[in-house]
């Protein structure tokens, strides 16, 4: 290859490490340039170049963490049974509530709804108490923008999730429930693999001194997440 090439290269590899904020590793790099740059390059060239230029991923290896499931009141049937694909917009949407903890093991807990089409984050909700509230505000925001007729919504046997309310608003708004089986984290799977990854490349990449840093912090990935972040389909 011509030393201009090389350099091109290598421009092209440092301008996409730094536009997604350090988190790719090698093999992403390849991907992403594969297929939005139509470059077909060996992910052992491009893991030489990154180590050449010192570019490292700062991600940290993921932490497997199983919720506890909580006896509800209301059980429905798992009726997205691991269908994760999507053929149009708002027809299948997983939900699920994460713990954010930060300075002197304080908590925030965030709950988001995913549309399985895109994998976008369609909504979400970040508040200082696990509970019904959180739920309820979340699924009232998101039928503010949208009509779901029809649409599936699948979530673990949390509690929240199981309360009669929650289950009364789907009804009315002609929305299909859908639950993880008992125990079964991997039903699931799309909104906890986002939720691996905001941890992953954001939470545990910072320190936060504040309530609003933290706040502040995951709006901003989860705009980077939306509509720059490339995915893996």
């Amino acid at each position: 290859m011509r030393s201009e090439d090389v350099n091109s290269v290598e421009l092209l590899i440092r301008d996409v490490f730094n536009k997604h904020r350090g988190i790719y590793g090698y093999r992403r790099i390849t991907t992403f340039i594969k297929i939005n740059h139509n470059i077909n390059i060996n992910h052992k060239k491009v893991y030489r170049i990154m180590k050449s230029l010192e570019l490292r991923s700062k991600v940290r290896a993921k932490k497997k963490f199983f919720a506890p499931l909580v006896k509800g009141i209301i059980i429905e049937e798992n009726i997205l049974n691991r269908d994760f694909k999507a053929t149009t917009p708002s027809s299948k949407l997983v939900t699920d509530i994460t713990t954010i903890k930060y300075k002197n093991n304080k908590k925030l807990y965030l709950s988001a709804i995913m549309d399985l089409y895109n994998n976008e984050i369609l909504t979400y909700k970040i508040g200082s108490n696990n509970n019904n509230d959180l739920v309820i505000n979340t699924i009232t925001d998101i039928l503010a923008q949208n009509k779901l007729d029809g649409a599936v919504l699948h979530s673990d046997r949390g509690i929240q999730y199981t309360s009669r309310l929650y289950n009364t608003i789907l009804k009315e708004n002609k929305i299909i429930q859908s639950m993880s089986r008992k125990g079964n984290c991997h039903d699931n799977a799309c909104i906890e693999s986002f939720f691996s990854h905001l941890k992953s490349e954001c939470i545990y990449l910072n320190n936060y001194n504040s309530e609003e840093e933290v706040i502040n912090s995951i709006d901003e990935y989860i705009n980077f997440y939306n509509n720059i972040r490339f995915q893996k389909k």
